[in-house]
């Protein structure tokens, strides 16, 4: 199992240094960037005040090889919906109480796995994950309505992909999962979105 592991998480940052080669390990030297978009929504829940939610923004991480660690920020925009007397959603009332959050993750060490990663309906082969609490999770620009002072809440982001083969890409999918306070506005489910592909991916393979 150990053995693996180590197979395991080498292969994946072998993957990661062919985005931006082994200089990325010389001092000095500028952090592997990957970034994407969110799309998605908050399904109506009894936990979550305003729900549903549709959720658009994007993302981006830097990532630092030689010290196992990433840093990990998200903004975006959210909205919910009009109801109707009956109480179901009424899409003529469309945006809803708009407003933004900025959410951050900072020095976080990287899983090398999936474990523990939402699963998707057509499923991903390889990926790495941070999980940690939150440096920041802001409401229209100031602390969250729904977060304590320091942040307490936790974030699971999870990038995965295809296999390291012709015609895939290995870091395609993303996915951001709160715990604590943060979930009673953004919910307990995967969030999802995709990773934008990189300058230099060419025929489809990284």
């Amino acid at each position: 199992m150990k053995s693996k592991t180590w197979t395991t998480a080498a292969r994946a940052l072998s993957l990661l240094l062919l985005c931006c080669g082994t200089s990325a390990f010389a001092q000095g030297r500028p952090p592997l960037h990957l970034s994407g978009l969110i799309n998605d929504y908050v399904p109506l829940l009894a936990t979550v005040k305003g729900s549903p939610y549709e959720m658009h923004g994007q993302w981006s991480m830097d990532i630092h090889p030689e010290w196992a660690s990433a840093d990990f920020l998200a903004d975006m925009t959210m909205s919910s919906y009009g109801r109707t007397a009956s109480g179901a959603v009424d899409p003529t009332q469309p945006l809803v109480n708009p407003h933004t959050h900025h959410i951050k993750l900072t020095n976080m060490r990287i899983t090398w796995d999936m474990t523990g990663c939402p699963p998707w309906g057509t499923p991903t082969h390889q990926g790495f994950q941070l999980n940690g609490t939150v440096s920041l999770a802001t409401g229209n620009g100031t602390n969250g309505s729904f977060e304590t002072d320091p942040p307490t809440s936790t974030l699971q982001v999870c990038i995965t992909g295809g296999d390291d083969i012709k015609y895939s890409v290995t870091n395609s999918n993303i996915t951001m999962v709160f715990g604590g306070p943060a979930t009673m506005h953004f919910g307990p489910q995967a969030i999802h979105g995709v990773v934008r592909k990189p300058a230099d991916d060419t025929d489809g393979k990284r």
